[in-house]
């Protein structure tokens, strides 16, 4: 099977999956489920979240995602447990659908890595 076409299955998998354990019935698109990441790298599961910490959670996420492919290193948890990381290489100039397949193919890569998806 191509490597493209194997991510798409993947992903559809872990989308529907995603989508019926949180999504209230609506289907999870590739930011909700990087907000999801956020809540989980973060493990702050009961707490209500303002605004600023959402963007907060989805560079948490985003870094977390990332740092397979050599772009951010986990640096240190801060005094509140959210964790901090540090660019290690300027991520390349993408197009917007580039963009996309990269944080599908590390969103797909996290979720392997913890058995939720095979």
């Amino acid at each position: 099977m191509a490597r493209d076409e194997q991510l798409k299955q993947r992903w559809e998998t872990l989308q529907q999956k995603i989508s019926e354990q949180f999504g209230d019935g609506e289907t999870l698109d590739l930011e909700g489920i990087i907000y999801l990441i956020g809540v989980q790298e973060l493990g702050q599961y009961k707490r209500k979240f303002k605004k600023d910490d959402k963007v907060n959670l989805m560079h948490i996420a985003i870094c977390r995602l990332l740092e397979p492919f050599g772009y951010y290193s986990f640096s240190h948890f801060d005094q509140d447990g959210w964790p901090h990381y540090n660019m290690v290489e300027q991520l390349p100039m993408l197009k917007a659908g580039e963009q996309s397949v990269l944080m599908k193919e590390a969103v797909v890569q996290y979720f392997l890595e913890k058995e939720y998806i095979s």
